[in-house]
């Protein structure tokens, strides 16, 4: 899959294509349809898909503080679409010339004179360009004037409700991982780069591997039971799989700043700094507490440990 960063990487062997636009957080079973749907319709014309995706998002930009808690960030998105076989992600910086862009603005510079589309798959509720002034109608309008055909994005709904991002997020606020996973289509997981921490865990006894969460708001909180994904090569290739614990949270009994995600994996004691990991969530144990002591606090990590042995037994 190609990445391409800006409207300014565009060049003449990206025209004609067939696009869709959207934040895709989360890559869930919905936005698979839309992915699936882009695919059939490319293959008819013997054209390549694309996806066009915003960074920030722009409830990120408009209102950090009130800003949905982020599904996927941006490598994950690239991860899962290069899985699904997207030729092109376009991610485009959302900032104060973006969101100035009239809708016909918008169509006319990145679609037509950067893309030069051939067909576009949107939602009927897809809004756009200055004020969210564009609609299915505004594109409707411009179809035929600019020589695109637009379709309507498939819809994909579960238990009779439309899936998405947004009751994603109310699934794994209520600690229905289950309900997540049917979503989704797979286990929610978060992936990074192992970074260094304060070593606090190890010093109680249970090391971690730690991970920048590069998010403004966690999907998650609290201590559950994972399944970790240790990857060996960029692609994922060659992976080891351990199960763990993981806590995601402040930590308020030692300085309660900024969520942390920290992962014990059980038995096991090699070095992974540097290293790319998956920490899939498979069961909440518990919310994070802020104990009194330390040797409370040892317990309870003891018990979530011994927790989490017993949930890998029972699935062998």
């Amino acid at each position: 899959m190609e990445l391409i960063r800006s409207l300014h990487n565009l060049r003449d062997h990206h025209q004609k294509c067939v696009a869709t636009i959207g934040n895709f957080d989360g890559i869930h079973l919905g936005h698979q349809a839309i992915i699936s749907q882009l695919k059939e319709i490319a293959g008819k014309h013997d054209l390549p898909t694309v996806i066009i995706t915003f960074e920030p998002q722009p409830q990120e930009y408009f209102s950090p503080g009130n800003a949905p808690a982020r599904l996927t960030r941006l490598r994950e998105k690239i991860e899962e679409m290069e899985r699904l076989s997207v030729d092109r992600l376009i991610c485009l910086r959302f900032n104060s010339e973006l969101a100035s862009l009239s809708p016909r603005d918008f169509v006319k510079r990145l679609l037509i004179e950067g893309l030069d589309i051939r067909h576009l798959v949107v939602g009927d509720d897809f809004r756009f360009g200055k004020d969210r002034q564009g609609d299915y109608a505004t594109l409707e309008k411009m179809a035929d004037e600019f020589g695109y055909q637009l379709e309507h994005t498939a819809t994909c709904s579960f238990a009779g409700e439309r899936i998405s991002s947004t009751r994603i997020r109310q699934a794994l606020a209520n600690d229905d991982l289950n309900l997540a996973r049917e979503l989704l289509g797979r286990d929610y997981a978060i992936s990074g780069r192992v970074v260094h921490g304060d070593k606090r865990g190890k010093s109680l006894g249970f090391p971690t591997a730690n991970m920048e969460l590069h998010r403004l708001h966690s999907p998650v909180a609290g201590v559950y039971v994972t399944r970790v994904h240790i990857m060996r090569r960029r692609q994922g290739a060659d992976e080891t799989i351990h199960p763990a614990v993981t806590s995601v949270g402040t930590r308020p009994m030692f300085d309660g700043e900024g969520m942390r995600l920290e992962t014990h994996i059980l038995d096991f004691d090699e070095s992974l700094y540097a290293k790319h990991i998956r920490v899939v969530f498979l069961k909440k144990l518990r919310a994070e507490d802020n104990f009194s002591n330390v040797d409370d606090l040892i317990k309870a990590i003891a018990t979530d440990i011994e927790n989490a042995r017993q949930y890998f037994s029972r699935k062998t």
